[in-house]
């Protein structure tokens, strides 16, 4: 096999339909269009979601809920991934970069500490928010919080 005798497996090229080309080509007169009416025209567009008369499902639909443009979403992370980080790293003090160095978060995350498992070390822990149950357990076990 050579460049000069190339050539596309049998059957993958089809010719393309040559529409409103003369009598000829039997796709000539009214171009696979039918007999007047609006979508035989030139410039025929239908509107979107449009059912043919009938209420269109958007409209059927109620309308519900809101979007809250003043939400602040966080990326949880409990204090058994915090104890299972400064173990794995020896750190006592875990902050935001080291969280994203660690592949927990990524630069655009808000970090909220969550309070599920135990904690065994004690850390100092910068987050950006903190439940109360977590609050209490990094505490307890004699670190401390900072918000960020």
């Amino acid at each position: 096999m050579e460049l000069h005798n190339l050539q596309p497996a049998v059957g993958s090229n089809k010719k393309k339909r040559r529409i409103g080309r003369g009598p000829g080509s039997g796709k000539g007169g009214t171009s696979t269009r039918g007999h007047k009416g609006a979508k035989s025209r030139s410039g025929y567009k239908r509107k979107v979601g449009f059912e043919g008369g009938q209420m269109p499902l958007q409209r059927r639909l109620p309308k519900f809920g809101f979007k809250n443009i003043n939400r602040v979403e966080y990326k949880a992370i409990n204090i058994s991934t915090l104890q299972s980080l400064a173990e794995a790293k020896n750190l006592e003090k875990i902050t935001v970069s080291d969280m994203i160095e660690a592949g927990l978060i990524s630069k655009k995350h808000l970090v909220k500490i969550l309070g599920d498992g135990t904690l065994t070390v004690k850390l100092d822990v910068q987050a950006h928010a903190f439940s109360k149950k977590a609050e209490e357990a990094i505490t307890a076990a004699g670190g401390t919080i900072a918000k960020v």
